[in-house]
């Protein structure tokens, strides 16, 4: 199941579980306070009856002046229950027959342990009918996802043959007629087009399972010769970058092009791009045109250039989440984006 997958199957298991045990919760303090209420009443109705015979099994009895007291009238205090009956010929005193409060509280506790039982008994049948429900929640986002991704293969498998026509195409007139710019520009055009192809498989695949070792500064180095020939008035500075990782080659190599690339295609004449490592962290700064919005350049189709589809952020957020690299950044406009790569889970140790 992918991220967004169980991302979606969480939520809507949780909105209508959550939205439910509310409702069901709310229902039971209404139906705890009923079973408190004729509680109380049954008490009271008992203790009228033992004020007729005295034979009073659970209930105390006591002879109180009338003053302050009112008849047939339940009172609580924190240490029991009362309540006031006349006595036959008497002007001075009332019969108080009384329960104590920690009888009272036994029978409360019961209640309350009768009623949460029922309560878990419950929520086990509302969870179950959360995750019948998120599942068929679903289902449609399934079906939405193999359909794109269904696409995207059928779209890269239709891109081959042309792309070979026109290398193939770019290799002889290169022979017949020698380097020009007007052939440079078609052959970046070309690998603009490849790197939209590693893109998208980068989309739809994996990468957590394929690691291996290798040195990072000597990494980068070869990142930078193969991208720095398409961009030449901008400069690329290697510093302090001594560091061995141990991930998949491929996936990082992807999240490093397509930051390089953007710090490169974005940045202004003549400008600079360093990459460093400051502590487990890899720096990649530029000094292009900044980010006007820093919180949404890893949505998928965000752009603020009319250059580009829009996916290249959102698959290096993707496979940064499937290494376990932690991406962050910062930006000013017209001054620079810097990109920090935190690299501590995939250092090797």
């Amino acid at each position: 199941m992918k991220k967004v997958e169980k991302e979606s199957l969480i939520k809507s298991f949780l909105l209508f579980f959550l939205s439910q045990s509310l409702l069901i919760g709310a229902l039971f303090f209404i139906n705890f306070q009923k079973e408190v209420q004729t509680l109380d009443e049954q008490i009271f109705s008992q203790m009228r009856i033992c004020s007729f015979d005295l034979r009073c099994q659970e209930y105390k009895i006591d002879f109180v002046s009338k003053d302050g007291h009112e008849l047939y009238k339940l009172y609580k205090t924190p240490q029991e229950l009362s309540s006031y009956f006349t006595i036959p010929n008497s002007r001075r005193n009332y019969l108080k027959i009384y329960l104590e409060k920690t009888l009272y509280n036994v029978k409360v506790n019961s209640i309350k342990r009768t009623l949460f039982l029922q309560f878990l008994v419950l929520e086990l049948i509302v969870a179950l009918l959360s995750l019948i429900f998120a599942l068929y929640a679903l289902s449609p986002l399934r079906n939405a996802l193999r359909l794109t991704e269904e696409f995207i293969k059928d779209i890269l498998h239709d891109f081959n043959t042309p792309l070979s026509t026109l290398r193939l195409n770019i290799s002889m007139l290169k022979m017949k007629i020698g380097e020009n710019p007007q052939i440079k520009r078609i052959e970046n055009s070309v690998q603009n087009i490849l790197n939209l192809q590693s893109n998208l498989r980068s989309y739809l695949h994996s990468h957590t399972s394929q690691k291996e070792e290798f040195i990072l500064k000597t990494f980068l180095q070869e990142r930078v010769e193969l991208l720095s020939s398409n961009y030449k008035e901008i400069s690329f500075h290697i510093e302090d970058t001594d560091a061995i990782l141990y991930t998949n080659r491929d996936a990082f190599g992807r999240i490093i092009d397509n930051l390089l690339s953007n710090a490169a295609k974005y940045n202004k004449k003549n400008g600079s791009v360093t990459l460093r490592l400051d502590h487990h962290t890899l720096l990649i700064e530029d000094t292009g045109k900044g980010i006007k919005n820093p919180k949404r350049v890893f949505e998928r189709f965000y752009k603020e250039q009319d250059r580009g589809i829009g996916i290249g952020l959102h698959i290096v957020q993707k496979l940064c989440d499937e290494l376990g690299i932690k991406i962050t950044l910062q930006s000013k406009i017209a001054q620079g984006t810097t990109f920090k790569l935190d690299l501590t889970n995939i250092l090797k140790k």
